[in-house]
């Protein structure tokens, strides 16, 4: 049985008080950590020499306890800040021997039975410890930095390799036992098979090739068999002992072992080649990012794309937009008025916009120390058991339901037209939409912002956000560029696409035939929209048309269904977003 995995229900561990209490306040700062780690509330640590039940740490299910022995810590425990990702390098063994023990916790769920052989019980322990961390990893797939960094102190104590009397020799129990160890870890995906290379030749030197295939079949089962699958470990671990030959009952009994000659046998010299290999390479390896660091910096980076986009927002909208190595003059060709189809589009579409932005009651519960409401015994007694104790009465015996109507959130919705020389058949379809939608917007219910641009060259604004246009601005399609990019920031910078607290439309016309600068730029301003959570829908005409990856496609089957698609899609986007 793994000594640092204590399924006996009467062990109480090792009782180690801290002798500083540096090592008891580092224990209580652990206990918030593993909490996180093994994803459970139970858990308390102790962390202080001499700890551990004589293994570099050690997990007692009964008791909800780990200990880790302070000797491994290697730093002074008065400086660690075990909250900080970044202090975790400087105490890595450590933090994997904590990492290690917490996969215990939350994955080692099952209990061999009372009436399985020794021999049988030990193996299946043995097969549990890739297993166990190879569903650690699985779930916290940053985790196998940590393990890795431990692995070294946690092989060592399960093989006695550092033991010149206890060391592995020459024979399968042991051949096997290493196996398990190391190669099993690489097929869980904690350690590489160019790191175990010496124990993977000097293994199948001792097993056989035949043998190790049948014990690496039994360790892939146990590494995809469930976290509380006693009868399965069971059964692998009694097909171990039958693959070599171990007496179920005693599971010390290795007959045929040649006495330790103070040499290291040649496959304990390959253990020690192979933890090497693994030392060097986890030192080599960068840590697992901070989350908070991370997080900050994809918030500076995406401030910093924000600011960038309403700087390119205000030049457009204030049609000082240039852009000087684009060909073509991106011109508007004047205005005219808006015909009667136009007009009554326009007000269907707003009809359309309010009705998807209408919500349906949701019932909110609430409680109250006083009526009305429905009296709960539960709340009651409590109530009356503070008063007797004299304490603050907080209980809140009275609950209450109430039908609310949430508000709609808001409807964001810009477009971008391209107009080179191939988009001519879609200018005065796309100029007739932008009017309408900006005048649906001002009419609907639900609050709306529209904004339209053109791109070719350079970007000029069709429609304004918010502005409600008495005419119909027309333009030209005679562009040879295509400046997508600085569309799509303009009307992010406009519109906020980017910020979360409303539905959000970007839609694009285009046929997408861009020189690769252009799809480069445009594909990641597109993408930056997408992460975030705004929807992109892509109008094309033709099948040869390219829009980006991951975009919403719809291929009009006339110009003139232009302003129906977009309304279809704007409405989705408002009952998508209750």
């Amino acid at each position: 049985m793994n000594s640092h995995l204590t399924v006996d229900p009467d062990a109480v561990g090792a009782a180690v008080l801290p002798a500083r209490p540096e090592w008891l306040a580092l224990s209580t700062a652990l206990v918030d950590e593993v909490e996180i780690i093994a994803d459970r509330e139970d858990l308390l640590v102790t962390i202080a020499p001499g700890a551990g039940g004589g293994a570099p740490a050690c997990f007692y299910p009964a008791r909800a306890l780990i200990e880790v022995d302070g000797n491994h810590l290697g730093v002074d425990p008065a400086t660690v800040d075990p909250a900080s990702l970044a202090d975790r390098t400087r105490y890595a063994t450590t933090w994997g021997l904590l990492t290690h023990e917490c996969g215990h916790a939350k994955h080692t769920a099952w209990e061999p039975p009372d009436d399985a052989p020794p021999a049988v019980v030990a193996a299946a322990m043995l097969l549990e410890e890739p297993r166990m961390e190879a569903a650690q990893v699985r779930r916290r797939p940053d985790d196998r930095h940590w393990l890795r960094a431990s692995a070294t102190d946690l092989i060592l104590t399960e093989t006695d390799a550092a033991d010149p009397a206890r060391a592995p020799q020459m024979t399968k129990a042991d051949a096997a036992h290493t196996a398990a160890l190391l190669l099993a870890r690489v097929d869980g995906g904690i350690l590489t098979a160019t790191e175990t290379a010496p124990v993977a030749a000097m293994v199948e030197n001792i097993l056989g090739a035949d043998l190790l295939a049948e014990l690496r079949g039994l360790w892939r089962e146990a590494l995809n068999t469930t976290d509380d699958d006693a009868d399965a470990m069971i059964d692998l671990g009694r097909r171990w002992c039958q693959a070599i030959g171990t007496d179920p009952d005693n599971p010390d009994a290795n007959p045929g072992v040649p006495a330790p000659s103070g040499v290291p046998s040649p496959l304990t010299q390959a253990i020690g080649q192979a933890l090497a290999n693994v030392a060097r390479a986890v030192a080599e390896e960068a840590p697992p990012p901070d989350p908070a660091t991370v997080a900050a910096t994809r918030q500076a980076v995406d401030n910093a794309a924000h600011e960038a986009n309403e700087a390119t927002a205000r030049t457009v909208f204030s049609g000082a937009h240039y852009n000087p190595r684009g060909y073509g003059a991106t011109a508007t060709a004047g205005t005219r008025a808006p015909t009667a189809d136009e007009r009554t589009a326009a007000r269907v579409l707003a009809r359309a916009l309010s009705t998807a932005g209408v919500r349906e009651r949701v019932a909110v519960k609430s409680t109250s120390p006083i009526p009305p409401g429905r009296l709960r015994m539960r709340g009651a007694l409590a109530a009356d058991a503070q008063r007797a104790a004299g304490a603050t009465v907080t209980a809140e015996p009275f609950t209450r339901t109430a039908r609310l109507i949430t508000p709609a959130p808001p409807l964001r919705l810009g477009i971008a037209c391209d107009v080179s020389g191939s988009m001519g058949h879609l200018r005065h379809p796309v100029a007739s939409t932008a009017w309408i939608l900006a005048h649906a917007g001002h009419r609907a219910t639900v609050p709306v912002t529209t904004a339209a641009v053109i791109y070719g060259a350079h970007v000029r604004p069709i429609t304004h956000p918010g502005t409600a246009p008495d005419l119909v601005t027309e333009f030209e399609a005679d562009d040879g560029s295509h400046d997508i990019a600085a569309a799509t920031a303009a009307l992010d910078g406009a519109l906020g696409l980017s910020h979360p607290g409303a539905a959000r439309l970007l839609v694009i016309v285009s046929d997408g035939h861009y020189d690769r600068n252009e799809r480069a730029t445009g594909r990641a301003q597109v993408d930056r929209l997408r992460a975030s959570g705004c929807a992109v829908l892509w109008l094309t005409t033709d099948d040869r048309d390219k829009p980006f990856d991951g975009v919403t496609v719809h291929k009009l089957t006339s110009p003139t269904t232009t302003a129906q698609a977009i309304g279809r899609a704007a409405t989705a986007a408002l009952r998508a977003a209750r």
